[in-house]
């Protein structure tokens, strides 16, 4: 139940611009997928970027792509499946997701990585929909079929594990730059 960096994958899914005008509380979602991305740098956990039809849905916000390797594009909902992602999903044990919608895309993507036996973390300050509550009862369908509820600030204390941790102090210094809001 714990989370390991060596073991985990940052999964960010389908942050993009038309999506993010569309949810009351976008910038909250952008900055806490922000601290995950940058977060899952300091302390080497690999990290996946999808984009769910760029042309359509538009691109992942600049802020964004600076943290993250490039966007994996797909047009299924789920990540799972996707080619391009598929490398990465097998080597991890944990997958930590974030992004939109609660109710699509990440809740798929959970689903078929819960039956594939993978662990899985929501951070439920980093994921959102357009509606509250598709966004609502898509977190508690998530947690009745075994993802972990947790959030982006827990996650990051729980990477290092302890204060002693040597990039501890980077972390430390994410969650006082991107206060809970």
């Amino acid at each position: 139940m714990r989370i390991s960096p060596a073991s985990t994958l940052l999964c960010v899914i389908d942050v993009q611009e038309r999506l993010l005008a569309v949810l009351p509380d976008a910038a909250r979602v952008v900055s806490r997928v922000a601290r995950l991305a940058e977060a899952a740098r300091i302390l080497d956990v690999r990290s996946l970027l999808t984009e769910q039809y760029p042309k359509g849905l538009g691109p992942t916000p600049s802020s964004l792509l600076s943290l993250l390797p490039p966007a994996v594009t797909k047009m299924t909902f789920s990540v799972c499946g996707v080619p391009a992602a598929e490398a990465a999903l097998e080597k991890a044990v944990t997958v930590v997701l974030c992004g939109l919608e609660t109710h699509v895309c990440v809740s798929q993507t959970a689903l078929d990585l819960l039956a594939a036996g993978r662990t899985v973390f929501v951070a439920v300050d980093a994921v959102a929909a357009r509606h509250q509550l598709d966004h609502d009862v898509a977190l508690r369908r998530l947690e009745g079929a075994g993802a972990i509820l947790t959030t982006s600030e827990a996650i990051l204390f729980e990477w290092c594990r302890t204060a002693d941790h040597p990039r501890f102090q980077d972390v430390r210094k994410l969650v006082l730059e991107r206060p809970a809001g």
